[in-house]
Order: structure tokens, then C-alpha cells, then sequence
């Protein structure tokens, strides 16, 4: 068992940069969850993957999120499952923080 609060989970620091601040959490033996801080007009890179699913959930701001080739708004509230295959990419277009937490089944793969 594992209790964290959202607003920061802990885990390791993958990446702290101007666009974003990435933490991994992995518990149990399969699941990571993982938290992005992503920073007012930036986006990230995107990436797909091709052996596992993933959910974010939008926890603070407002920004796009990009699914293959749809693009679509996202807020505080949203959550949103991406399947196997499908490019994803996060969007900030808010003036603060855009902060999301994703689930997803192995380690980081990508």
C-alpha cells in the first residue's frame, strides 16, 4: 500500500527544466505514477508508446492535449486514457502551472 497527495507524490526527479519537472513514483510491481509540473506556454516533447496504456489526470491548470491528430482542451478535473499506440502530447496554454498525474503499467520506456 502507498499514500501520496496529489499535490506532490514524491519519487525521483527525472527532470527539472525550463519547459517542465517530471517525477516517477513506481509502486508495486508493475505501476508507476508519475507527476508533471509543466510551465506556462510550454508543451512536452510527446511520444507514444507501443506496450502501454497510460491515464492523466489534470489536477491544476488549463491547457491542449494532443491525441494522434486531435488536439483538445483539458482542465483541472479532466482525465483522459490513452491507449496503446496513440501519440500524446501535453499543451500548456495557461499563464501558470499546468499540473497533471499519469498512470502507467512498467518503467518509462520512451
Amino acid at each position: 500500500m502507498k499514500k501520496v497527495r496529489i499535490e506532490d507524490i514524491g519519487g525521483e526527479i527525472l527532470r527539472d527544466t525550463s519547459e517542465y519537472l517530471l517525477k516517477d513514483l513506481p509502486f508495486g510491481e508493475h505501476l508507476t505514477l508519475s507527476s508533471t509540473q509543466l510551465r506556462a506556454n510550454q508543451s512536452t516533447t510527446g511520444h507514444l508508446h507501443h506496450d502501454q496504456e497510460e491515464v492523466y489526470y489534470f489536477h491544476k491548470g488549463i491547457g491542449e492535449m494532443q491525441i494522434d491528430d486531435e488536439r483538445f482542451p483539458v482542465e483541472a478535473g479532466d482525465i483522459v486514457c490513452i491507449n496503446i499506440g496513440e501519440f500524446h502530447r501535453v499543451f500548456n496554454t495557461g499563464v501558470f502551472g499546468l499540473y497533471f498525474i499519469c498512470v502507467f503499467e512498467g518503467g518509462r520506456n520512451h
